[in-house]
């Protein structure tokens, strides 16, 4: 009988993201189960990444732990999301969370929009789910 590996983690949180997350949980008006992820169709390069405060987490959400953060991703964005490193910017302007996505294929001029490519999972992994 064949041994279940374990499934690889959708996404990682660098220490700068987890930080924000955290503090800006903390200043949320009601409890917070954890903060959804998600990607969706829009923008001029096809697909939007999505960011909310969840009341629970769902049956079908994936649900990663990281540094002290709880982050739930909508099962139909695990494909687009795996492997993604999650990041919080400062720069002399501007702040922001960035993802940086290996099944990122193009961004938009603005970068408010990507284009996304679902991973290709081996066979193993296939059957592991």
């Amino acid at each position: 009988m064949a041994t279940a590996r374990p499934r690889p983690q959708v996404m990682r949180l660098t220490e700068a993201a987890a930080d924000r997350i955290k503090a800006v949980m903390a200043k949320a008006d009601k409890p917070v189960a954890g903060l959804r992820v998600g990607v969706k169709n829009g923008g001029c390069a096809g697909m939007e990444y999505t960011m909310e405060y969840a009341d629970a987490v769902k049956p079908t959400d994936e649900v990663i732990e990281d540094k002290g953060v709880k982050i739930l991703v909508d099962p139909k964005a695990v494909l687009f999301l795996l492997g993604t490193e999650m990041d919080f910017k400062t720069e002399k302007l501007s702040s922001q969370f960035v993802f940086n996505n290996p099944n990122q294929t193009s961004a938009c001029g603005c970068g408010e929009s990507v284009q996304l490519t679902p991973a290709q999972l081996s066979g193993e992994e296939k059957t592991a789910h």
